[in-house]
């Protein structure tokens, strides 16, 4: 499986973006399409995720401005990102574990990355 993501670019705050993950196919079985994040110095974070089973998973953060969701006809997740904020700039990675959603954020979970889509949020 490969994934590839796009949409990232350049905003100012309150505007925004929609990302999308293209899948060089969507497994069968459970598992769990996630949006990660990473910016300069820090660690990288979950953001959102699309389980097998519809379920949607966001970190606090972000919850009420993103939205995530599935094209099952499109092999593709979409990240809707609205009212950006400067402290959303980071490198976005799309990414799969064969696990449902939920419990943790842990990136070892995680076995397929796509190459990330760079977001920034100008003030």
């Amino acid at each position: 499986v490969q994934l590839v993501e796009s949409g990232g670019g350049s905003v100012q705050a309150g505007g925004s973006l929609r990302l999308s993950c293209v899948a060089s196919r969507l497994p069968d079985g459970r598992y769990c399409l996630s949006w990660f994040r990473q910016s300069l110095g820090k660690e990288r974070e979950g953001v959102a995720g699309f389980g097998s089973d519809g379920t949607t998973i966001y970190t606090n953060s972000v919850k009420g401005r993103f939205t995530i969701s599935k094209d099952n006809s499109k092999n593709t997740v979409y990240l809707q990102m609205n009212s950006l904020k400067p402290d959303d700039t980071a490198m976005y990675y799309c990414a799969r574990r064969v696990v449902p959603c939920g419990g943790n954020w842990n990136t070892a979970d995680y076995t397929t990355w796509g190459q990330g889509t760079q977001v920034t949020v100008s003030s």
